[in-house]
């Protein structure tokens, strides 16, 4: 963290004050004697992007400079590598039947974790109480209780230093205003996002410990609810990510075509594809075909048809499948239409290592079907999926910032 935001912050604050009124040397501001002297210049007509409140005479900055916006967009670089770690460490506790470990929500109480025999005895005992353990992992030691609470615990803890590495920055960048109005908004609702995301994450946790008397399934959380879960953190990373890049990466400098317009919409309708086809469920441990044939049988087994969509294991691992294809083959198609047109070498690269991570993709979601979903490869799966749209929303925000 020091490393990226030292740097700027000791240009900008080491600079001379006085350098924020300096103007421009443009050659219409001569006067055209020897004696230098200048013409009054237009308001805007100084040498940072900075407006300087003049009629307060106070000389305070009200909006942020280059070196300010680039200390923003790398602290929201930073935010959106900690939502990552989230979504990963999420990953990784959902693979492992964790989530449901830890029975209660407290912000600040449960911070501490426990430490003495007593306190994980009465921790385990709490658990003991929930559905899991009585339908599930009745013959469960308090030692495997550990590993398991330990993991959700892990969890929560990255969730409030997410948190922390949004909110604590913004307040000090809202003070020193470095922030325009239009950012300001953005980072009003990032930290609002971070937020409910919080409050989400246990609203989704309950929906697995409630007591279910008719039925006797394996407890497990709404998936309704997990799907909301990781639907806003992938907002909240989107959201981050793409503002940092918008702000870290200088503009191209190439004419617009209709060759290049239909490339970019064409980059976003696949980039929408692929987001559709994030989340899916494991049934049918085979590839290509789905057991003996291409299409099941029991893709409309629940009643009424649209329960399926959302509530049928095999329908949501076909709609996954038929998504992965989908979007693998138009990001193939999108990296051979890119080679016609003329883009700046870093557009190239976007598009070539989104091509990279698409197949890259595709090999570890077949491995992991096939091995029957060995946590270790399953969560590195899970982890690509990240990667890949990382790499869709780079060509994205490469191909908006070429002008219009």
């Amino acid at each position: 963290m020091q490393r990226l935001l030292l740097p700027p912050l000791k240009a900008l604050l080491g600079s001379p004050g006085a350098r924020l009124l300096v103007p421009r040397a443009t050659p219409g501001a001569q006067c055209g004697c020897s004696c230098g002297i200048r013409r009054p210049l237009r308001p805007g007509q100084y040498s940072t992007v900075t407006e300087v409140a003049l009629q307060s005479g106070k000389g305070s900055v009200s909006l942020p400079s280059k070196a300010a916006e680039r200390v923003v967009g790398q602290w929201l670089l930073v935010c959106s590598g900690t939502v990552a770690g989230a979504v990963i460490l999420g990953g990784v506790t959902r693979l492992t039947e964790s989530g449901l470990s830890m029975v209660d929500w407290h912000l600040i109480k449960e911070m501490k974790p426990p430490t003495s025999q007593e306190e994980w005895e009465a921790e385990f005992s709490k658990y003991q109480q929930f559905p899991e353990f009585k339908i599930l992992n009745h013959d469960m030691t308090l030692a495997e209780f550990k590993f398991i609470w330990y993991m959700e615990y892990s969890h929560r803890m990255w969730g409030r230093i997410v948190g922390l590495v949004y909110i604590l920055p913004a307040a000090y960048f809202w003070r020193k205003r470095w922030l325009s109005s239009g950012m300001k908004v953005r980072v009003l609702a990032l930290c609002g996002l971070v937020c409910f995301q919080g409050l989400l994450g246990w609203y989704m946790v309950k929906s697995g410990l409630e007591e279910k008397p008719d039925s006797h399934d394996i407890p497990r959380v709404s998936q309704y609810r997990l799907a909301a879960h990781l639907g806003s953190a992938l907002v909240l990373y989107c959201a981050s990510l793409w503002t940092s890049l918008s702000l870290l990466l200088p503009q191209h400098k190439l004419p617009e075509t209709c060759q290049l317009l239909w490339l970019r919409r064409f980059a976003g309708g696949t980039a929408g594809a692929f987001v559709a086809g994030l989340d899916a469920g494991l049934v049918y441990n085979s590839f290509p075909k789905m057991g003996e044939s291409w299409i099941p049988e029991d893709l409309f087994t629940f009643s009424p048809v649209l329960r399926n969509v959302f509530e049928n294991p095999t329908m949501v691992q076909f709609d996954h499948r038929v998504l992965g294809i989908a979007s693998v083959t138009a990001i193939t198609a999108l990296y051979f239409l890119s080679r016609r047109i003329p883009l700046p070498r870093r557009t190239k690269m976007a598009a070539v290592t989104l091509l990279a991570l698409a197949y890259t993709q595709v090999v570890l979601g077949i491995s992991t079907l096939l091995m029957y979903v060995p946590t270790p490869l399953a969560a590195t799966h899970q982890s690509g999926s990240l990667a890949l749209l990382s790499g869709a929303l780079w060509l994205m925000n490469e191909l908006r910032r070429i002008p219009k």
